[in-house]
């Protein structure tokens, strides 16, 4: 029996959540908002607007990544799992190079 995930999490509460911690992360290395624009390199309005909404440009988001020392955690979001779900991906070493025509 195959397993289910019953987590709904949305990517609407996944944009709000790191916008959380990212604000939380600010407030804690005592960073005002408009300094981290200012770092950045973006209007202060792109900084309340991802702080309140979650909504910004993935490009903008690295960069508040590495201002605030987060950018190296970005490295492992789409990492390839460890562990296999069968047996018959063991055999199934070579990396897929591009997804098949439908």
């Amino acid at each position: 029996m195959a397993d289910i995930n019953f987590n709904l999490t949305s990517p609407v509460d996944v944009m709000t959540k790191v916008a959380q911690r990212a604000k939380a992360l600010r407030l804690e290395q005592n960073i005002t908002q408009q300094e981290l624009a200012d770092k950045v390199g973006i209007a202060i309005g792109t900084v309340k607007r991802f702080e309140k909404s979650g909504e910004i440009q993935f490009n903008y988001l690295l960069r508040i990544a590495l201002v605030l020392g987060r950018l190296e955690e970005f490295f492992d979001i789409f990492e390839p799992s460890d562990v296999p779900v069968s047996l018959y991906e063991l055999k199934d070493t070579k990396t897929r190079q591009r997804a098949r025509k439908k």
